[in-house]
């Protein structure tokens, strides 16, 4: 038995041993493209699991629980927020990766810093920041940021090009993505998320959105009901199922070898998914857009930014500090925000903005 220095163990060696098990098309955390900054390798944890380790160890991921995800300032306890769609996206995507032999540490590592840059009051506040500041702002480029330059007091978490990578590829446009001609350069655990982040989020705003009573069951499209189910793990099982089924050649274990297998999904809950996704768009995402909470989420949002800009020597480190421009310091400072302290924060500066439009938020 050893007793000797934990190095003499050799445990991250045979964890790297456990991954060339995997998929020929999987990504290795042993020959992973590397950080900015050269580190000396753990004796415990792969490359990936280090990553994942350090993301979750950060302010930006503590503070999700406190961001919106679609309903803003709920009274419920059991609304979705930022931090628990993050934790559903890595189990959708373990399980994915999972199934098809692919690197479940990557996909969890970069699910768990893929909306770390997300802002207050969910999109509404990313439009709001994307409209006013000049070179405008994705929550992606600012997720990516983050982990970069601001986290663990502006020197960054120094995380390796896989992991960064799938947090700035992650995002999708409003339509079919699955169109979208992928960089063939992502790894196949960055395509992974990307459905992930999908079935995650297309499926607990359904039920968010049955849980607030502004919609039922029965509202949903005849055809997304008869292929992926009418119950929330319905959907999901079928819509994973699909993925697995349509890419399953990325597994390694179908017969031919196929030159550069993608992640899809299959035909009939694709078509399903894509009706169901435009229902929400038409629905929920964009009415919920003009309730009279997100025009004070916008105004709260714009007030903050524009006081910032002005007052940077406000703004506290990592943001601002002398020689850095106000405008990039007031988003950095601004989009970090929960939506209590973006409120408590407005309300400091202008009195009553608020009130009575979250009464269901304690406000100073």
């Amino acid at each position: 038995m050893k007793t000797g220095p934990v190095e003499e163990l050799g445990v991250r060696q045979r964890l790297e041993a456990l991954e060339e098990r995997l998929s020929p098309y999987a990504s290795r955390s042993s020959r992973s493209m590397g950080r900015d900054r050269a580190e000396t390798p753990s004796p415990l944890r792969t490359e990936f699991q280090r990553d994942r380790d350090r993301i979750i160890h950060t302010n930006a991921f503590r503070r999700l629980k406190h961001k919106t995800q679609v309903f803003l300032a709920p009274a419920g306890d059991h609304y979705v927020t930022r931090l628990t769609h993050t934790l559903e996206v890595a189990q959708v995507g373990r399980t994915i990766a999972r199934a098809l032999n692919l690197n479940e540490d990557l996909v969890e590592a970069m699910s768990y810093g893929h909306d770390l840059g997300h802002t207050p009051f969910g999109h509404l506040g990313e439009e709001t920041l994307d409209r006013i500041y000049p070179p405008g702002f994705t929550h992606s480029a600012q997720s990516l940021r983050i982990v970069e330059l601001l986290a663990k007091d502006g020197e960054g978490l120094n995380l390796t090009r896989e992991v960064r990578q799938g947090i700035i590829a992650h995002s999708k446009p409003q339509g079919d993505f699955l169109d979208v001609e992928l960089d063939e350069s992502l790894t196949l655990e960055a395509q992974v998320l990307r459905l992930a982040d999908s079935v995650a989020y297309l499926n607990h705003d359904i039920a968010d959105a049955i849980r607030a009573g502004i919609l039922k069951v029965d509202d949903l499209p005849e055809q997304s009901n008869r292929v992926l189910g009418t119950t929330h793990s319905q959907r999901i099982n079928s819509l994973v199922t699909g993925i697995v089924q349509a890419s399953w050649s990325a597994s390694g274990l179908a017969e031919g070898v196929p030159e550069n297998p993608v992640i899809s999904m299959n035909p009939e809950a694709r078509e399903a998914m894509m009706e169901l996704r435009d229902f929400m768009f038409r629905n929920i995402y964009l009415p919920l857009g003009e309730t009279r909470q997100s025009a004070v989420g916008r105004e709260v949002v714009g007030l903050l930014y524009n006081y910032f800009v002005e007052n940077a020597e406000d703004i506290p480190p990592p943001y601002f500090s002398p020689g850095i421009d106000p405008e990039r310091a007031s988003v950095d400072y601004v989009s970090g925000m929960t939506d209590h302290y973006a409120i408590r924060q407005a309300e400091k500066l202008q009195h009553g903005i608020t009130q009575g439009a979250f009464n269901s938020v304690p406000l100073e």
